[in-house]
């Protein structure tokens, strides 16, 4: 039994047909990755996942358990945490108080947590006591993967963490990825910068216009002349 495993997903936004009839699955200890141009379904495939868009149809199963119907906090409790597009890190608070928040779910904060968390991301360390609105986006990501992490997920999505930053600051991020990966956290990464998901993903899935339309490795897809044409700007 996969750890995640979507059955022919439909998401709506009133009459607007976001998610049609979506299926995949992720192992556990996989980095599988969604990729697809902007307004393709990936957000809100993850969005369906995590508890924040309801699917009218179909079904989303993580550990044997349907996730269907259920608040995200509840969501979240079963061991899903998402670090959103845009960062969405509480600006007037601190980088402690915005990971401490991150721990919400499990009621107390685990220092062995908060250490883990500030060892992956030493300039957060650094940052503790500022307030995150004042960082750079580039920080801002780093504590919103860093928050995510906090609830201690079995699988963690991951919602275009490149966006907006430097191409040293994605390398370092996708290089962040790798290592909660290796360190035992199951991972489902969305991104527009197909390159470097594909070249961290053991799968992934293309998906245009609400549909998933190609799926295989993550060096097959690499491979395959119809995505770099796509999605790596090749001719």
């Amino acid at each position: 039994m996969a750890m995640l495993e979507i059955a022919d997903l439909h998401t709506y936004y009133g009459n607007i047909h976001a998610i049609k009839g979506v299926s995949l699955h992720v192992e556990e200890g996989e980095v599988v990755t969604l990729i697809g141009s902007n307004g393709a379904g990936k957000s809100t495939t993850l969005r369906s996942i995590s508890g924040l868009a309801q699917p009218r149809t179909g079904t989303i199963t993580f550990e044997g358990e349907l996730l269907n119907g259920r608040p995200a906090h509840k969501i979240a409790e079963l061991g899903v945490a998402q670090s959103p597009e845009g960062r969405r890190v509480f600006s007037r608070m601190s980088v402690l108080e915005n990971l401490e928040m991150g721990a919400f779910v499990r009621r107390t904060v685990d220092q062995a947590d908060l250490a883990r968390v500030l060892d992956l991301f030493p300039r957060l360390k650094e940052r503790i006591s500022q307030k995150a609105g004042t960082m750079s986006g580039g920080e801002q990501q780093m504590l919103a993967i860093g928050r995510a992490l906090m609830a201690r997920p079995r699988l963690l999505l991951l919602d275009e963490p490149s966006m907006g930053l430097s191409p040293i600051l994605v390398e370092q991020i996708f290089g962040i990825v790798k290592e909660i990966n290796k360190q035992g956290t199951t991972v489902l990464l969305v991104e527009q910068n197909a390159l470097m998901a594909l070249a961290v993903a053991n799968r992934g899935y293309v998906i245009q216009t609400g549909e998933i339309v190609l799926s295989d490795t993550g060096s097959a897809l690499l491979r395959n002349e119809a995505v770099r044409k796509a999605y790596l700007g090749e001719d």
